[in-house]
């Protein structure tokens, strides 16, 4: 290999090395967000859950209209809490 070839060859190599350096710590940033957003988005998630439950349960005790405008909030819960799911999933 001639020494200029062996010059750029090294110089393609730095230049990847510094591309890839970036593109690993700002990854590394972005995970820890991740993982801080994940963590935060589930303790979230959590409250609404035990609402949920509780408002689940209160279905089955109450009667007539209470108990239709409790389940249809619970559903609505249910479904937030479903699309929170979702987005720790994603966030992992």
């Amino acid at each position: 290999m001639s020494n200029d070839t062996l010059e750029k060859l090294r110089e393609e190599m730095e230049d990847l090395s510094e591309l890839l350096k970036r593109e690993r710590d700002e990854l590394k940033v972005k995970l820890s967000l991740a993982k801080l957003e994940a963590r935060e988005e589930w303790e979230e998630t959590e409250r609404k859950w035990e609402h949920f439950r509780a408002k689940a349960q209160q279905v089955g005790h109450e009667a007539g209209e209470a108990s239709k405008e409790i389940g249809a909030a619970a559903r609505l819960l249910g479904e937030e809490i479903k699309e929170a799911y979702k987005r720790i999933r994603r966030l992992m």
